[in-house]
């Protein structure tokens, strides 16, 4: 019985120690699920949290791809408008190349710009998108009883926004009850030399949020207005500048071609009047040389030897009256058109080679050396070669008045852009710089004593310049006072 005790007790021992064994077990199993649990719930919040940045991101990402899809469809939206206001130089076509389309897609619905008047000193409206008429005229009013605050905005370049809107600015809900918007951008445009304004763009949408993007663009956009405007202004006075100076330039030419008739219808006049004068004065010249030579052969009787002096003078001013009018003919036939020349190819060393024959008396009595610098067949000349052979006497002669004893004159030719230029030229005493211009004009000469002792009739190089003209040529002269002078022509290669 006592062992059995023991036994039961032994055994209710090892029960309890089995329990307590397995309740220590579970226990520790417990703690460790515990653990395992408090693990599990930090992973859980770790991933929640991970989970919650995530979205965040997400929703960051998709502001940012829609703030910058807004960005892309406002860029193109700006070129496409850019391009549209680039295409005109008319002021008045510029604005109304502004569309509802194109501020729709800017992301707006309501447009207006103004520009600034400054000689009735108020601001005047150019375009206006999204609003009444009505409402137009209370927005101009109310703009120029505050324009004061506009125009400071103007000169400050500053562009601003229903954001970025300082307080001592207008109050927002004067604002949205004039304007009929939520937000808005206010930009100024200042062309470099003309009137400025702003342009005005908003919105009645309240889920619509005004960034610096949206800012940046609109400033854009009234940058390229005020270049627009002032290419336009700039091409307008240009345009009326040229039609001012097209009409100038009607009246003048007008003037100039009326002036021109006038002009031929006087010389055909002076030319007639020479040319008549001429003739009427070879008859009486015929008559009384006739009879002074009649005189002087003594046919009519013996003449005292005083008479016959002055009959030789009677002679001889009417042989130099007779040439003066011959020249005077001469130059009153080629001004007319009444000579012809006869163009033939001459070798130019035959022609002056003539002349020299016929002048060599002179030129040896005078001292005078008459150097030719060209070899025959050098030079062939399309000319009238009587007419060029006067030219030449006209020229030489000339010379040898204003060349002194034991001077020089010579004559060269060289070929110069498909015409033979022709100089004589003299050791002399010059021609005045004052004088060149008029050196070619009917009678007139050099004030200087070599004219006063020398007679001449101002004729010659008149007859010159007429027949070198007449060969469709160019004749001029240069000259240094002390040195001498040249004479230069063109004719056409033969």
């Amino acid at each position: 019985m006592f062992e059995a005790n023991i036994l039961t007790i032994l055994i209710a021992t090892l029960i309890i120690i089995y329990l307590t064994a397995m309740l220590l077990t579970k226990m520790q199993k417990a703690k460790q699920l515990e653990q395992e649990a408090e693990e599990l719930k930090k992973s859980l919040d770790n991933m929640d949290e991970q989970a919650k940045i995530i979205v965040r991101t997400d929703i960051e990402l998709n502001r940012i791809q829609e703030e910058l899809d807004k960005k892309i469809s406002g860029l193109y939206a700006l070129q496409k408008l850019s391009h549209s206001i680039s295409m005109t130089l008319v002021e008045d076509q510029i604005f109304q190349r502004l569309s509802p389309e194109h501020i729709d897609e800017l992301g707006f619905e309501k447009s207006l710009v103004f520009l600034w008047d400054k000689k009735r000193g108020a601001f005047f409206l150019k375009t206006a998108l999204g609003y009444l008429e009505e409402e137009k005229e209370l927005i101009s009013s109310h703009l120029n009883g505050n324009k004061e605050k506009f125009l400071n905005i103007i000169e400050a370049d500053k562009t601003l926004s229903s954001i970025t809107m300082p307080d001592n600015f207008i109050d927002k809900n004067t604002l949205h009850s004039i304007f009929k918007t939520n937000y808005f951008i206010i930009a100024p445009i200042l062309p470099k030399q003309s009137e400025c304004g702003f342009i005005f763009i908003g919105t009645e949408k309240t889920d619509t949020l005004v960034t610096e993007g949206d800012e940046e663009l609109i400033k854009i956009l009234a940058t390229q207005l005020g270049q627009a405007l002032e290419n336009a202004r700039l091409f307008e006075k240009t345009w009326n500048s040229q039609r001012e100076l097209e009409e100038k330039v009607g009246e003048r030419t007008q003037e100039l071609t009326a002036a021109l008739e006038e002009v031929k219808k006087m010389n055909k006049r002076k030319t007639d009047f020479v040319s008549s004068v001429s003739h009427e004065l070879r008859t009486p010249l015929t008559s009384i040389k006739g009879y002074a030579a009649i005189l002087l052969t003594g046919k009519l009787g013996e003449i005292p030897a005083e008479a016959k002096q002055r009959l030789d003078k009677i002679n001889r001013h009417s042989d130099e009256l007779g040439h003066i009018v011959n020249e005077l003919l001469d130059i009153s036939r080629i001004e007319s058109g009444k000579v012809t020349m006869s163009l033939e190819p001459w070798d130019l060393r035959e022609v002056i080679n003539k002349t020299e024959d016929l002048l060599s008396g002179q030129l040896k009595e005078k001292k005078i050396n008459l150097e030719i610098l060209l070899q025959p067949k050098d030079f062939r000349v399309l000319i009238d070669q009587t007419q060029i052979g006067r030219v030449f006497i006209n020229l030489i002669g000339n010379a040898m008045k204003f060349t002194p004893a034991d001077g020089k004159i010579s004559i060269s030719a060289k070929k110069n852009e498909g015409l033979i230029q022709v100089d004589v030229s003299d050791t002399g005493c010059g021609i005045p710089p004052e004088a060149k211009d008029s050196i070619f004009e009917e009678f007139f000469r050099v004030e200087n004593s070599i004219n006063q002792e020398v007679k001449g009739t101002g004729l010659g190089l008149a007859l010159v310049k007429r027949i070198i003209e007449a060969h469709q040529g160019k004749i001029w002269v240069n000259s240094i006072m002390g040195k001498g002078t040249t004479f230069s022509f063109t004719l056409a290669q033969g």
